[in-house]
């Protein structure tokens, strides 16, 4: 694998090659400017010391030099480097409800949308902290291991969507118990559990699930995404238009309300906290609030693979080449011997 820090000093190829073709294009005049120098055998004698070859060679030394430097400055990365990275903090589980409901648009744009925004700002402002994803409607899925590669789960949050689980409806108890088995480490800290959900549980175990994570010392915070007054939930089109709302069984219009309550009683259960996303505001400040000031332990040591700067090895082959230029003499060794103008 190779890979450039900085591509766009490949276009001094460009000069570089003007240059070349300016030099090719001008060298028939050169060649007249010379013949005017006197006839031949004064030539001869004015450039008696002088070594043609050796000059064509310093000159193809020094384009060659010129391309590898310009290689040189485009940053060339080779290979891989492993580099050992320690790190203090916690494990984090977002546990996040991606069912249909959470499409309602009682907060703008949707309430996934403005979820998936949130949880992207608390990974942008993780201090050292792994962090891993579970995705849940009528099931629970892990959806990103735990990690320390923020940029990666800030990418894999961006493409969440609500049609990633088929099964639909609201499984909080799964969720939980699915967040709960994606801790790889087992101990009685340094263990969060972010819930951020409407609230909507279609089971009601959730309460004994929270009662189970909080005695393994997980510590629970619920993100409630809705508003008390609640909202219709869209139906959709393949194209992605909204084509009707959702009915139950008998045709009435299907409601989604924030379950306020719930999401207050497994915080309170978890010894974390309850926040709120509406369009009035809310943010996970008091959540990152407290995360940062849980006691860090150190992670285990991760290798993280890289590309290693290479740039140094055509540096020196130009500065070479340079200096190779430098030595070759451009003066023949043995001059003409000056017999006279007329012999």
């Amino acid at each position: 694998m190779v890979d450039f820090r900085y591509p766009l000093a490949f276009l001094l190829y460009f000069l570089l090659g003007a240059l070349l073709l300016t030099g090719w294009l001008t060298r028939g005049r050169r060649r007249q400017e010379i013949e005017q120098w006197g006839n031949e055998k004064v030539r001869n004698r004015l450039f008696s010391r002088i070594n043609p070859g050796a000059g064509q060679w310093k000159q193809r030394l020094r384009w060659w030099a010129l391309a590898i430097l310009i290689f040189a400055l485009s940053g060339p990365q080779i290979g891989t480097k492993l580099t050992e990275v320690k790190r203090e903090g916690v494990d984090i589980i977002v546990a996040l409800d991606i069912s249909s409901s959470m499409t309602a648009e009682d907060v703008k744009p949707s309430r996934l949308q403005k979820a998936k925004f949130e949880i992207s700002r608390l990974i942008g402002r993780l201090k050292g902290d792994r962090i891993g994803i579970v995705v849940f409607a009528g099931t629970s899925h892990l959806y990103l291991p735990m990690t320390g590669d923020y940029d990666a789960a800030e990418l894999f949050v961006d493409a969440v969507d609500s049609d990633m689980i088929q099964t639909q409806g609201t499984a909080l108890a799964d969720a939980l118990e699915m967040a709960i088995s994606s801790f790889t480490e087992e101990s009685e800290k340094y263990r969060v559990l972010v819930l951020v959900t409407d609230g909507e549980d279609h089971e009601g175990r959730a309460v004994e699930m929270a009662k189970a994570a909080a005695q393994s010392g997980i510590i629970i915070h619920t993100v409630g995404v809705g508003t008390v007054a609640g909202s219709l939930i869209p139906v959709f089109s393949e194209r992605g238009d909204r084509i009707d709302y959702k009915k139950d069984r008998k045709g009435k219009l299907v409601t989604s309300i924030l379950n306020e309550p719930m999401l207050n009683e497994l915080a309170m259960l978890g010894g974390g906290v309850f926040v709120r996303f509406d369009n009035r505001g809310g943010s996970m400040d008091d959540v990152l609030e407290m995360i940062h000031a849980m006691e860090k332990r150190t992670l285990k040591t991760h290798e993280y693979s890289q590309f290693e700067d290479r740039y140094q090895i055509f540096l020196a082959c130009a500065l070479l080449l340079f200096a190779g230029e430098m030595f070759i003499p451009s003066r023949e060794k043995k001059p003409s011997e000056w017999r006279g103008r007329f012999v």
